[in-house]
This record gives C-alpha cells, structure tokens and sequence, in this order.
C-alpha cells in the first residue's frame, strides 16, 4: 500500500505536465478569436496603365485568394487631330471612362507566388467617346457662297456604359513583405455593344439618319485592353 501511494505521490508531476500539454494542444486546434493582418492582409493599390488612375482596397481571404475593390477614370481631351483637305475646321476627340469594380485574385500555383489569375467585373457608370465638328471659313458652291455657320456642327458620340465582365493574369506578389511593393495587371474588358448617336446642325441636320450604318462599323467595338501597373502599400 505505501509503495502504490509513493509510485501514485512520484506520478502526480507527470500527469500534470501531461494535462497542461494536452489543455495547450487543444487551444492551438481552436480557431482564433482575432484575425491578424499576417493572417488577412490588407493593403492600399494606387494604379495607373491604360483605364487611367485608381484605387483599391486588397484584402487577404486565403494564402492563396484575394479581392480588390476599386475605381479608376481616364479622361481624356484632344482638340483639332482632324486635318481634311480644302475643309477648315474646329474640331475635338474626347475618351472617358469611369468605373467602380470588384476583383478577385487567385494564385493557382503554390510555388510561383508572382503569378495571379484575375477575375470579376466592373460597372461602367460613364463611358463614352465623342468627336465633335465646327466648320470655319467660306465655301464655294457654284454662285453660291456657303459660310462655316451655315454648314453647322456635327457631332458623333459614342457609348459603352454598363456592366463588363474582366479577366486576365496578374504578376508580382499581391501583398508587399514589408511595407511596399509593386505588380502588373494585364487583362481585358468586354463592354456592351456601342451606342452610337448623331447630331448634325444647318446643313448636317440629315446625318442622324446614318446612325444605323455607324452603330454597324462599331459594334465589334468591345474590347477594352487592360495594362496597369501598381503601387501596393501595407495597411
């Protein structure tokens, strides 16, 4: 009897170093109250390529998953890039595109961190292109004699507003190490079908009739290119 009490007064250190080992193995199973940035990274892209300037805000879902939220605008104004021969003109071309988007990023490779495919769409709440013409001078036209303001203005507007769909690869890691890095997007936009519409003034007022005949030689129009680079900063 005292030799069992001794071996079970010998034993009782153990046992109890054993119930804390298995007490500490039972927390590192349990799922953690609190989510660290190491497990959910967040970081702020600043972005500039072909769809112009913008934001996102990239978070961590997974090692290996990420989605982005953003914007981005491009907008864009030239003023006399049409040369006609025999014609004077004041003329202009303008480009803008504003979009909201969301965005998600996977890395299907476990050993090649720096390659991403890229998905998700974004919602195009202004995108149009337009070209607009003044004719200047005086023109001749058998014994008549024509001025520019008799001619009057055309306009030609183009619009792709709406949802569209994106893809495309993304190189460089997602998340800076420390607190900056930077990787590139390469990707495409499918747009709506282009709207077009006319608008014709003095002489040009019958040139809406060809909006059927321009909607046609735009409507393979659809294709937005995508090349970014960007500036991700650790928050």
């Amino acid at each position: 009897m005292k030799k069992c009490l001794l071996l079970l007064i010998l034993a009782l250190p153990m046992l109890s170093e054993a119930k804390t080992a298995a007490d500490t193995s039972g927390r590192d199973d349990e799922p953690s109250l609190f989510i660290t940035k190491q497990q959910h990274p967040l970081s702020l892209q600043l972005q500039v390529g072909t769809q112009g300037l913008g934001a996102d805000l990239r978070y961590g879902l997974a090692s290996r998953l990420s989605i982005r939220v953003g914007a981005s605008f491009i907008p864009v104004k030239e003023d006399n890039i049409i040369t006609l021969p025999g014609f004077q003109s004041t003329n202009s071309a303008s480009i803008n595109f504003y979009n909201a988007h969301l965005l998600a990023d996977v890395v299907p490779f476990k050993k090649m961190r720096g390659f991403r495919l890229v998905g998700g769409a974004a919602y195009l709440y202004k995108a149009e292109g337009g070209v607009s013409v003044i004719p200047t001078g005086t023109y001749a036209y058998g014994n008549t004699i024509v001025t520019g303001q008799d001619i009057g203005n055309l306009n030609l507007d183009v619009s792709w507003k709406g949802i569209a769909p994106y893809a495309g690869i993304g190189l460089f890691k997602s998340f800076p190490n420390q607190v900056f890095n930077f990787n590139l997007d390469l990707g495409v936009y499918y747009l709506n079908q282009p709207q077009t519409h006319i608008i014709g003034t003095g002489l040009l007022t019958d040139n809406n009739t060809l909006e059927p005949q321009f909607n046609q030689n735009l409507k393979g129009y659809r294709w937005l290119p995508v090349l970014q680079l960007n500036f991700n900063f650790k928050l």
